[in-house]
């Protein structure tokens, strides 16, 4: 398969990837929260101009938004909070009642302080008239109703559903259930009918998959995970790709995709209100034909995500070819004593023949580097012509 013809079986691969799992609301396998730069990135695109260049001005100058030991953590606690709400307002009074009401008192006031460390921390903010003054002409400060902002933005981070304490005990129960049923009916006259009784048992219980809200949460997730995966490499940080880290402000990129993705995700919400709303045919058809009008949005926000995780395929690469060199250097720095070792049994051409071998090694190393810049060279033209380039 020639080199281009390669290229575009890995593009087509990886786009119906990401495609395929923000249709489906599930991301293989189970992954880490968001990092706190990741989701403070996310979380400037539910927020207004002002406040988004101001977090930029704060990003750019180094100065930080205080962590709570990780925003997806605050979403499940947000989602799990607003869940016991609902649930006790769906109760007669009585011990069940008070018992949810118990859990949601106590899912408040933890919100309550992690929103007192978000919005009021001196830390990270200037305290009195001069530290506001400057921060300000350093376009930096963010007032009180910004901060609140804030805090309400990052309840919103992309996080897997986990659900209430007592939904995800249940569908470990269902899971471990229908496996053991699957196992028993194995290889007997009832294996037909054990999967069947089976799939229904384990029906929403899936284990080994990250699940998401919607389509928009798992795109976002999708986005800042990667950012995450390729700011985090460290041959994305060496001196091989300066020019790529140059050419793509990783964080700009992640910044614009959430403010693209969170306001379709709103059109997209009162399109559909408005067609509950609406009996008349012809406000049907405009607003359907609106809607429809959209979709090329959301096939443009997928294809940028697809980028980066090309871009973090190709950094996997080439880190394998990096661990490579690394173990090239370890060997080349026993030379000198491979050498007085050889000296000694009187075979100096071994010595000679090793010393090509290391050179040819590095020689293909490079070609190889050379090969994912020009990859890489390809996804981020491709990225910067939907962001405009680095501003």
């Amino acid at each position: 398969m020639s080199e281009s013809a390669q290229y575009e079986e890995r593009r087509a691969r990886i786009s119906f990837q990401v495609r395929d799992w923000c249709e489906r609301s599930t991301i293989a396998g189970t992954h880490a929260p968001l990092s706190d730069a990741a989701a403070v990135l996310i979380a400037v695109g539910h927020l207004d101009p002002p406040t988004r260049q101001v977090l930029t001005n704060r990003r750019r100058a180094g100065r930080t938004i205080p962590s709570i030991g990780g925003f997806g953590a605050l979403r499940l606690l947000t989602d799990e909070y607003h869940q016991m709400g609902r649930r006790t307002d769906s109760l007669r009074p009585g011990p069940a009642q008070l018992l949810f009401k118990y859990r949601a008192t106590e899912l408040g006031r933890k919100l309550q302080s992690y929103r007192s460390a978000v919005v009021m921390s001196p830390a990270h903010y200037g305290n009195g008239v001069r530290a506001m003054r400057r921060d300000r002409r350093e376009g930096v400060h963010l007032d009180l109703d910004q901060r609140e902002a804030l805090f309400r933005a990052l309840q919103r981070t992309p996080a897997p559903i986990a659900g209430t304490a007592l939904e995800r005990a249940g569908n470990y129960a269902r899971g471990t259930a229908a496996e053991r049923l699957v196992h028993a009916a194995e290889n007997t006259p009832m294996a037909a009918v054990g999967r069947r009784v089976a799939d229904a048992i384990g029906k929403g219980a899936d284990l080994e998959n990250d699940r998401f809200a919607d389509s928009y949460d798992t795109l976002l997730y999708l986005a800042g995970m990667l950012f995450d995966r390729i700011d985090g490499s460290p041959v994305w940080h060496s001196e091989h790709f300066a020019i790529q880290r140059y050419q793509l402000d990783l964080a700009e990129e992640l910044t614009q995709i959430a403010v693209d993705t969170v306001a379709l995700r709103g059109i997209r919400i009162e399109l559909d209100d408005a067609l509950r709303a609406t009996h008349s045919d012809g406000a049907r058809q405009q607003i359907e034909a609106r809607s429809n009008a959209l979709k090329p949005v959301w096939d443009q926000l997928v294809d940028r995500v697809a980028a980066l995780a090309r871009i973090g395929d190709l950094l996997s690469r080439a880190e394998v070819q990096l661990r490579s060199v690394l173990a090239v250097n370890r060997a080349m720095s026993l030379d000198s004593r491979i050498d007085e070792l050889i000296a000694r049994s009187g075979d100096r051409e071994l010595s000679a023949e090793n010393t090509h071998n290391v050179g040819d090694q590095f020689g293909g190393v490079e070609e190889l580097m050379l090969t994912y810049q020009s990859a890489l060279h390809g996804d981020i033209a491709e990225l910067t012509s939907w962001s405009g380039g680095r501003g």
